[in-house]
């Protein structure tokens, strides 16, 4: 899915629409290595970018809440990682981060839909397409270790104008072109 690849993308969409973005929080489950993984590219993604970082560790539903009390600091943005744990409370997070006043970059639209301001990362359906090619390959005799691993072609980048509004952003037209889908 690359979404660890996507890191200093996502932050540059981030400072693009909080220009004065100096520091970011990073939510994480430490729980779970490929969000240990993507925390890390986050972080390398950061220093590059000259951005403070904060990071918000998670292990359980019960940590979310917690963790914004580190936020009081003064983070500029979230970034939340992906992982079952933040998407099974996306909705939870996107409050909390809305009555922190923070704009939020997610990998996975569904999180946008819940509320988050914005996303970019590979698109699932596609991904799904290309799944049933591979089942399709093996039921027609292909040895699945022969078969050449993918990455990800497809990525969307989505907006939630409605987020953007009730944080008093403004978006620029460019920015909102570039969108795959802005949602109102």
């Amino acid at each position: 899915m690359l979404s660890a690849d996507l890191a200093g993308k996502r932050l540059e969409l981030l400072r693009e629409v909080v220009p004065n973005l100096r520091r970011v929080a990073i939510m994480g489950n430490i729980g779970n290595p490929f969000a240990v993984l993507e925390l890390g590219e986050v972080q390398a993604a950061a220093a590059k970018l000259g951005l403070e970082v904060d990071t918000l560790e998670i292990r359980s539903a019960q940590d979310i809440a917690p963790a914004f009390e580190v936020l009081k600091t003064g983070a500029d943005a979230l970034y939340v990682c992906i992982d079952a744990l933040t998407n099974a409370n996306r909705i939870r997070i996107n409050i909390l981060a809305a009555g922190a006043r923070l704009p939020t970059m997610h990998g996975y639209r569904d999180y946008v839909e819940a509320g988050g301001l914005m996303s970019y990362g590979a698109n699932i359906a596609n991904q799904f397409r290309r799944s049933a090619d591979y089942v399709e390959k093996i039921l027609r005799g292909a040895k699945p270790g022969e078969i050449p691993v993918e990455q990800p072609t497809k990525f969307d980048f989505i907006v939630n104008l409605t987020t953007a509004q009730a944080l008093g952003l403004s978006l620029s037209s460019t920015l909102l072109a570039r969108a795959d889908e802005v949602i109102e």
